[in-house]
């Protein structure tokens, strides 16, 4: 990619990020070095903005010569994509078939999507599909009528692909001490639109969109600390047995360690800016230069004909990456009050952190704010069994359909002032931590006993904890 040195001039355009302007920081929690660095989340890149934009803010560490960019790759982040043609804007090519016109429709303020509400579409939420099997780089293999995934709208003059419906049941239960709580399961069908299912069973598989902070550095974990915290046969008897998925990366054309996406099935971020690109926005890249039209759907080939080049260019995809790179991660808030230390202490002694791997120190990357951070992202970017109740069904490349990619915890008690909600997990069934924490299975069913069976009061500072990050 192509990261600009300390001297390389911006690349301005004449165009200022809107909203960045007036941010809200305030002073490292703690009294002492040692908490100001515990409160430093994404190390040096940290702020500590508090306010619906703490998942939007430039990494303090970035130099200013460099702001450019960011601003312009921000700017990339919530354009509103159109269909060609359109000689009024840069950002031409929307559909055939898409979700959604813009990264920012998802990730509104960079932060979390949610499930819809009832009998409404999904707006920052979409489904992957496939069928049994999986194609030539090992990935799953695509459903013949659908591709990888449900696209809900489309252009004028080429049908959409359908939509899915979601519904819930009440599935009550008990903390050990007896407290009633409830979790919802959700239920999901597929109805289709013009582009009908056929040749083989529908695999489906919900994912609500994350948060897009800290990305950069998740890249910059080294490949042998990632491999190092794998233990596939449980070799230690611990019950955990994470290990990495490795998925074929079109922009590098190898295979190589998944570290994107609720299955960790995008190895870069460059790769994953790219799929979502053509998947979520049927926007073409270097990395993907065919349009997502299905062999079965005549209508959305018939309207790409006489289509030349590739309507995202290698500097628009550059300048995205870089922007995602570059976003800074919040710092954690409140480490000195007293629940939250106990709190933590909890989340070590339950199993939690087996997982969520506290702090990890960063490796070699092209983009240098990111190279070299001690950090907190709270995961091992490792796939563990979840359990039957948490399960899709849907292989992807390694990951069975009972496994998930670890998900970072840093930021999560910000998701309700960034995004307004606190709906979590990979479908947003879960309506706070609690929730969250209650739906673990498989490997994470011991860590989940254990919070189950605490006392109400070591609950409530575990949850303090978390919601501190």
């Amino acid at each position: 990619m192509n990261t600009p040195a300390n001297n390389d001039p911006p690349r301005a355009r004449g165009w200022l990020a809107a909203g960045v302007a007036g941010l809200l920081l305030v002073p490292l929690a703690g009294t002492s070095a040692q908490n100001a660095r515990d409160a430093a989340s994404g190390g040096a890149t940290t702020r500590t903005v508090a306010t619906g934009n703490a998942f939007s803010s430039p990494a303090r560490n970035l130099p200013p010569q460099w702001r450019q960019r960011f601003f312009d790759g921000n700017r990339i982040f919530n354009a509103v994509w159109v269909a060609p043609p359109n000689a009024d804007t840069a950002f031409v090519g929307l559909g055939p078939t898409f979700n959604a016109a813009s990264c920012a429709d998802c990730h509104a303020r960079d932060g979390r999507g949610a499930p819809p509400s009832h009998g409404e579409p999904m707006l920052s939420m979409l489904v992957r599909v496939s069928i049994a099997g999986s194609d030539v780089t090992g990935g799953p293999m695509p459903h013949p009528a659908l591709g990888l995934q449900i696209n809900s709208r489309a252009v004028p003059g080429v049908p959409d692909e359908g939509r899915v419906d979601l519904a819930y049941v009440e599935i009550p239960g008990r903390y050990g001490d007896g407290t009633a709580f409830s979790l919802r399961a959700p239920r999901y069908a597929y109805v289709p639109s013009n582009a009908v299912p056929e040749g083989g069973d529908l695999l489906l598989s919900p994912r609500v969109a994350p948060a897009v902070f800290g990305l950069g550095l998740l890249e910059a974990m080294a490949e042998d600390d990632i491999v190092g915290r794998a233990d596939p046969d449980d070799a230690d008897g611990d019950g955990i047995s994470g290990r990495a998925n490795r998925v074929w990366d079109a922009a590098a054309g190898a295979l190589r360690i998944g570290r994107f996406g609720w299955k960790a099935n995008s190895a870069s971020l460059r790769d994953q800016n790219a799929a979502a690109l053509l998947g979520d926005m049927g926007i073409t890249s270097d990395v993907f230069p065919d349009e997502n039209c299905p062999p079965m759907q005549a209508a959305c080939i018939g309207a790409t004909a006489g289509a030349t080049g590739v309507e995202a260019s290698g500097t628009v995809l550059d300048d995205l990456t870089f922007y995602m790179e570059s976003v800074a991660v919040p710092a954690r808030r409140r480490i000195d009050d007293p629940a939250v230390i106990r709190g933590e202490a909890l989340f070590e002694s339950s199993g939690c952190s087996a997982c969520h791997t506290p702090r990890v120190t960063t490796g070699d990357h092209a983009n240098p704010i990111v190279a070299r951070q001690t950090i907190q992202p709270f995961t091992d970017l490792l796939l563990h069994d979840m359990g039957e109740g948490l399960a899709d069904g849907k292989p992807d490349f390694l990951a069975s359909g009972r496994e998930w990619r670890t998900p970072p915890l840093w930021g999560l008690g910000l998701i309700e002032t960034v995004s307004g909600h606190e709906f979590l997990l990979h479908d947003g069934r879960a309506r706070g931590i609690a929730e969250a924490i209650l739906w673990h299975g498989g490997e994470a069913e011991a860590s989940r006993e254990r919070f189950r069976n605490l006392p109400a009061s070591d609950r409530a500072d575990l949850l303090t904890f978390l919601r501190s990050l």
